[in-house]
């Protein structure tokens, strides 16, 4: 990710510099402010929409050859020109005088909004300074998303809970709608960030969509969830190193310590506090999965199974000593429906990035490319979820593990794609780790214990103290729950498959209900700071949902299969987690050895 301008100043930029200051003023703007309404933000959206393409006038600005048009809901009090967008402010600004001091006007009720004044910022010291920390490319967000979601190794234990058929139809689907709910998040996004008001998490456009408690919900689940992605990678990485040692033929080490090993690595390489230039890193990690899931395929194809550990792990499948291999073309019915939608839940799992897809559109210099990088991400990696999946379990059947480069036989291969995994996988916790302690601490520690910000010395030193903390507990959920299939469906079910399906769909109906409620003459006046509404309660509302009645009809539709799917997620993912925990193949803190072969 791109770093922060704040962070640039606060780690070696010139002070004097007046950009760094207005930067750090930005960074330091409270973005919850409930008196800034919907239709300011739109307001500022427009116009930093509209800033965009003046400055790169040749920028091809197309959605699948089509060209998109001017908004059919432009500011109601502004008008903007083709050839200067700055040319309505200044007409708004009329006898007030120019732009500038209009834009000064605008920055003075702001500031007395935040109780300070210690110095006025014109509009474009605004625009400079929020687009100077913006410099991703559709290119870096392309590689961000597939290094955040390509991990296809569960995919054939998933092939093999659902059958071929249904397998094959329920990937395709929710890879659709992966990326129709990132598409959701993209619009909305367009529609509410602005270089005045910047739209940098999730909780932050659910906030300017359905206020406050959406926000809290929203970043409850994602601390959530990035929790809880760092734990599965801790026990992932322990069952690779346990591996290794054992497979040379060494004695085997107490497994909860090589879990708690992960866990120190994190506490001492998580204290990097921003990901610089993380798109070379990403890279790397993406071609190293590659190779992997090529090496995983050739072994497979050329040499058996490894029983013990498929005895050991899929209890859920009843492996029995010496069954041949077999597979099945849909629902075993030897198998509880139950393990069908471990298997389902899963595949939420495989599309996780939704989360952090505002994080990404927020450091772009161009946030309309999103949708490029968004749509080759998502069409390679369905491509190798869909060939790793189904070749894997093609060859292993019942035998297949997740993850499944820990099934391979000759300890010679097993050790190169589990050193690979080790690699990639904490490249990928580092990220998780990061962002997650970010959200925790901007979102949790700072609103409801008063925390001080990233940014000054305090928050310097308490970053130091929480990330060890972090990495601590989810340590100790790794240690308690080391299933790892059952921890991933759970996580898919609670809070990765919110993100991905149930929350886009509501949060651009949202947003097209309250923008389409607007009648003429309604919206925000900047000369004046206030928003003018005509009527307001449910006949508006009504009135906006009703403009595109099929679509958010289609949109309320989507919600409510999601939060269904979740809750059978979340039941079966439990289920098998009791049934592992009773038939005694896991238990909590132990020294166990889980994947012996």
């Amino acid at each position: 990710m791109a770093v922060s301008g704040a962070n640039m100043a606060l780690d070696g930029g010139d002070p004097r510099d007046r950009t760094l200051s207005v930067t750090a003023a930005l960074a330091g703007t409270k973005h919850h402010d409930a008196s800034v309404t919907f239709e300011e933000y739109q307001y500022w959206a427009n116009i930093s929409r509209a800033d965009e393409r003046f400055e790169d006038p040749n920028h091809d600005y197309k959605l699948f050859g089509k060209v998109l048009k001017k908004s059919r809901h432009p500011p109601a009090t502004v008008e903007l020109s083709e050839a200067n967008p700055a040319a309505g402010v200044d007409r708004m600004a009329g006898k007030s005088g120019s732009g500038e001091e209009f834009g000064e006007k605008v920055i003075e009720r702001d500031a007395q909004r935040q109780g300070s004044r210690a110095f006025t910022v014109t509009d474009e010291e605004y625009t400079t300074a929020s687009r100077a920390v913006r410099t991703a490319t559709w290119g870096a967000v392309f590689y961000l998303i597939t290094t955040d979601i390509l991990g296809p190794f569960a995919t054939p234990w998933s092939m093999a809970a659902m059958g071929y058929g249904p397998g094959v139809v329920l990937y395709t689907i929710f890879g659709f709608f992966a990326g129709y709910g990132g598409f959701c998040l993209w619009k909305t996004f367009l529609g509410l960030d602005s270089d005045r008001y910047p739209l940098n998490s999730y909780g932050d456009m659910a906030f300017r969509v359905y206020g406050n408690w959406a926000r809290h919900l929203v970043n409850f689940l994602q601390s959530v969830q990035l929790l809880l992605n760092v734990a599965i990678i801790i026990v992932v990485n322990g069952q690779s190193l346990e591996e290794i040692i054992t497979g040379s033929g060494r004695a085997s080490v107490c497994y909860v310590i090589l879990i708690f090993v992960w866990a120190l690595a994190g506490m001492l390489l998580g204290q990097i506090r921003t990901l610089q230039n993380l798109g070379w890193l990403a890279n790397f990690s993406i071609w190293l999965n590659v190779f992997t899931i090529f090496a995983v395929m050739g072994v497979v194809a050329n040499t058996g199974v490894l029983p013990k550990v498929a005895e050991a792990q899929n209890v859920v499948f009843n492996v029995q000593p010496g069954q041949p291999i077999s597979t099945s073309a849909g629902e075993r019915p030897d198998l509880p429906f139950t393990v069908a939608v471990e298997g389902l839940a899963n595949a939420v799992f495989a599309y996780g990035g939704a989360t952090v897809f505002t994080e990404f559109m927020a450091e772009m210099k161009r946030p309309f490319d999103f949708w490029k990088g968004m749509v080759f991400a998502q069409l390679f990696i369905y491509f190798f979820y869909m060939l790793f999946g189904l070749f894997v379990y093609s060859f292993q059947g019942q035998y297949t593990i997740n993850p499944a480069y820990q099934g391979v036989a000759p300890y010679a291969w097993q050790t190169v794609v589990n050193s690979i995994q080790l690699v990639t996988s904490l490249i990928a916790a580092l990220l998780y780790g990061n962002i997650g302690i970010k959200v925790l601490y901007s979102h949790i520690l700072i609103d409801f214990f008063g925390f001080p910000r990233l940014a000054s010395k305090g928050g310097k030193m308490a970053w130091i103290v929480v990330v060890p903390v972090y990495w601590g507990l989810s340590f100790i959920i790794g240690a308690a729950i080391p299933q790892v299939t059952q921890l991933q469906a759970f996580v898919g079910a609670l809070a990765i498959l919110q993100f991905s399906y149930t929350f886009p769909p509501m949060l651009i109906t949202g947003f097209l209900t309250l923008r389409d409620a607007m009648l003429p003459g309604d919206g925000f006046n900047p000369a004046t700071g206030q928003t003018v509404r005509q009527d307001a309660g449910f006949s508006r509302l009504r009135r906006g949902f009703s403009k595109r009645l099929l679509f958010n009809a289609f949109n309320v539709f989507v919600f409510l299969g999601s939060l269904a799917t979740s809750i059978l997620g979340i039941y079966a993912s439990i289920l098998g987690m009791i049934k592992a925990y009773s038939s005694g193949s896991s238990s909590s803190f132990t020294c166990t050895n889980l994947v012996a072969g």
